[in-house]
């Protein structure tokens, strides 16, 4: 019997869900280190994905992240330099994570042209390929959608 993700509509397969291949993903990070290149990518396709982790702007600020990885190339340790303090738990003036009472949601359904399922299914040798397809495809979903 199969189901699918209640938030992306992925099809889980014989009760693997979209947590058991992201956490595959990580493991293929810290098995690899070479493939450590994309973790930033991975964790934030998988939340963006599952927009319910990230508070309403928590959400907002990672879909513009989304863009400046995807779009302008910016590499993520120069990001981190540069936003270090807009980030900062001790300075944002705004919450990442989800709360009980407020967690993110998109204003148009988005259909998925790529979820984690996809990228698991390229394998390890292929992870790093995988993962850069998944950001562009997830870009060009939500621009489809009309939430970009």
């Amino acid at each position: 019997m199969s189901e699918h993700c209640p938030e992306c509509g992925a099809l889980w397969r014989d009760g693997v869900t979209c947590a058991d291949h992201f956490h595959q993903m990580l493991f293929w990070e810290n098995e690899d280190s070479a493939n450590w290149a994309v973790h930033h990518l991975t964790v934030l396709c998988y939340h963006l994905q599952h927009p319910s982790l990230y508070a309403p702007d928590g959400l907002e600020h990672a879909t513009g992240l989304l863009i400046k990885f995807v779009d302008e190339g910016v590499d993520p340790r120069v990001l981190r330099v540069q936003m270090r303090d807009e980030v900062d738990s001790g300075k944002r003036q705004f919450k990442i994570t989800a709360t009980a009472d407020a967690h993110g949601a998109y204003a148009h359904p988005v259909t998925w042209t790529m979820t984690t399922a996809d990228v698991v299914a390229g394998g390890i040798e292929r992870y790093i390929e995988q993962v850069n397809a998944w950001a562009r495809s997830m870009l060009a979903d939500l621009r489809a959608s009309g939430n970009l």
